[in-house]
């Protein structure tokens, strides 16, 4: 006996789309979402205004999380910069600012805040996001 079978399936961008995976889906909407709310602790907090600035900075569902402060990038990778010309953290206007190979001190946000609070974070809480958007699908 021979059955002939057809299997006829929608584009992957459908399939993605009937199910808020694509970008500006209800899924990726969780997911940017959730990566600002659980970073927030991670982040560097004196004033508050750097965890503001991811809010203000992100497209939510765009899957990209911006921190739109003109200190995030220092404050992020967490290396001290100062100007060429005087060693100073307080740079001239429109200096440029060279790296160095001396930590940042934090202060403020508590016990988690420092760099790479993104990498931390998904480390800690990776698994509760994906369980989070999997109840979406």
């Amino acid at each position: 006996m021979n059955i002939d079978a057809k299997l006829m399936l929608k584009p992957l961008e459908e399939i993605m789309k009937n199910h808020g995976i694509n970008e500006g889906g209800q899924v990726q909407k969780y997911i940017d979402s959730e990566v600002i709310r659980l970073s927030g602790p991670y982040a560097p907090h004196r004033t508050g205004a750097l965890k503001k600035s991811a809010k203000t900075g992100t497209k939510i569902g765009s899957g990209k999380v911006e921190y739109a402060s003109p200190y995030g990038r220092y404050q992020y990778y967490g290396k001290l910069m100062v100007s060429p010309e005087t060693g100073s953290p307080w740079a001239k206007r429109y200096e440029t600012k060279v790296l160095t190979d001396r930590n940042l001190t934090y202060h403020g946000g508590g016990l988690l805040a420092g760099s790479y609070w993104f990498e931390r974070m998904k480390a800690d809480h990776k698994d509760k996001i994906l369980a989070g958007a999997r109840r979406f699908l």
